[in-house]
């Protein structure tokens, strides 16, 4: 035990000498800005939300949840039967390239193909979400008892095993992850309105970009009465007639005149290669890796770097306001509401606003990152120190909080860490959308200005970055043996 807290202790000072070193190099400058009069236009609008744009609201709010629900119920199914398959190496390293390029470029390369329609919006969620689900339906399945299996005839093939002995056992944590999943395709859905769909966060945007704050309000109001409750308003015996309702309700698309296969044989690839000129293709592919992703994939690094640990400490901080062990009953409420906020708020969204008030640099994309996952992070310790048994002369206080409650679940709190050091990645490359120079500004670009190949590189390149990264945790993980520490 004591080696294992050693290993933790490293590990922790491992990613903050990191970020320290990192701090030079990011972008983190402050530009003179008068935020005041924006600020008190935004707390004004949040005061007197516009209640009268409903006709506005539930349109958007129903196709919101129609592409969360119907891209979550397709992608369960399939990784449900990509996880009986997982031990090859083929499907690992196809769930780990789906998961490891976020939803909104997906939407982007299939908004090629099939336009600004219901399609790229489905396929968008369901294809990286399919990845997820493969990759831990297949080690919640692996943790499970094979004793059963015992009992079933040795002339048995692998399918009647799986659904007899290993579904029963895991079924409780299937559903538990994927009520989980539910909530994340509905940020992800919101996400998606900023590159066309109409989802919540296409009018979310659209309200900033004008000032039109009291709309942005309502807007935000909904999206986080939507996320709070969906434990009163998601009834699983009803899963039939809500998949049949979001079919009528998703969007109308107008016909597309496009080739998936000539997207992906030809419009994805430069010239030089199209033209067999392999000469100029190594030099095109060179100057790309070189003076565009190389750079960008830095920035991004860097970027992800601080706000993992930015996360990691408020996290720490702030999980004891939400925990009944430690908060009373009206200061808990309270920062469960909080942490309700964050982790709700698309970090997109969040960016944006502190972009607003700070300028552009990454400054407002680490402390938006810092806040949504320390939210998550925080929510997810509060939830689980409620489950601890404490002596009856346990410290109480500060002294709890220091001795009791942290140091029991810090391992729980690194595998939380390592798990969305992956996730953090693929935020910050997205966020370049907004202007900050990661990967995603580069992508972004070269998608406005029709030049494929380049954000099909870039793309790639990120992939490579992301599943970098999330073999790296999971040796970290290995190391510190954060899995069985947690569950002690």
């Amino acid at each position: 035990m004591r080696s294992s807290g050693r290993r933790l202790a490293a590990v922790s000072l491992f990613f903050v000498c990191s970020a320290l070193l990192c701090l030079p190099f990011a972008d983190i400058a402050l530009y003179p800005v008068e935020p005041w009069i924006e600020l008190q236009r935004m707390a004004l609008g949040l005061l007197h939300p516009d209640v009268h744009m409903w006709r506005l609201v539930l349109p958007a709010l129903a196709q919101t949840v129609a592409f969360a629900l119907l891209a979550v119920a397709g992608s369960a199914l399939i990784g449900l039967a990509l996880a009986l398959v997982f031990h090859s190496r083929f499907v690992r390293l196809l769930c780990a390239a789906t998961r490891a390029v976020h939803e909104i470029f997906w939407g982007l390369i299939f908004m090629q193909v099939y336009g600004l329609s219901a399609t790229t919006g489905l396929l968008a969620i369901l294809v990286p979400f399919s990845g997820n689900f493969a990759k831990v339906f297949a080690e919640l399945l692996a943790q499970q008892s094979p004793l059963p299996s015992a009992a079933v005839a040795r002339s048995s093939d692998r399918l009647s095993r799986y659904c007899y002995t290993l579904l029963p056992q895991a079924w409780p944590a299937l559903l538990s992850y994927t009520r989980y999943r539910f909530e994340c395709a509905l940020r992800s859905s919101t996400v998606l309105g900023f590159i066309g769909l109409p989802t919540l966060g296409f009018h979310l945007e659209t309200a900033f970009k004008q000032g039109q704050y009291d709309q942005a309000a309502t807007l935000l109001l909904v999206f986080f009465a939507l996320i709070g409750t969906i434990r009163y308003w998601f009834r699983p015996r009803y899963t039939l007639l809500y998949l049949a309702a979001a079919f009528w309700v998703l969007p109308a698309s107008a016909p597309v005149e496009s080739s998936a296969w000539l997207f992906f044989s030809e419009d994805i690839w430069p010239s030089a290669v199209r033209n067999g000129n392999w000469s100029e293709a190594l030099s095109w592919y060179h100057h790309q890796l070189f003076s565009v992703a190389l750079p960008a994939a830095v920035d991004t690094l860097l970027l992800a770097q601080l706000a993992l640990v930015l996360s990691g400490l408020i996290a720490l901080l702030s999980y004891g306001w939400a925990s009944s062990q430690l908060a009373a009953s009206g200061v808990r409420h309270l920062g469960k509401g909080l942490l309700l906020v964050l982790r709700s708020t698309p970090e997109l969204i969040l960016t944006f606003l502190f972009l607003l008030l700070l300028g552009p640099s990454g400054l407002p994309a680490i402390i938006a990152l810092g806040l949504h996952n320390g939210g998550l992070i925080a929510f997810l310790l509060a939830k689980q120190s409620e489950q601890l048994v404490l002596r009856n002369d346990a410290a109480r206080g500060l002294n709890r909080y220091v001795y009791e409650l942290t140091p029991r679940l810090y391992a729980r709190f690194v595998d939380l860490m390592l798990y969305r050091w992956e996730v953090i990645l693929r935020e910050s490359a997205i966020l370049g959308l907004l202007g900050v120079t990661t990967l995603g500004f580069y992508i972004d670009s070269a998608f406005e200005e029709i030049r494929f190949d380049r954000a099909a590189l870039l793309i790639v390149v990120t992939a490579l970055l992301n599943i970098g990264v999330d073999s790296f945790a999971r040796r970290v993980r290995r190391y510190c043996q954060v899995a069985t520490l947690a569950q002690q």
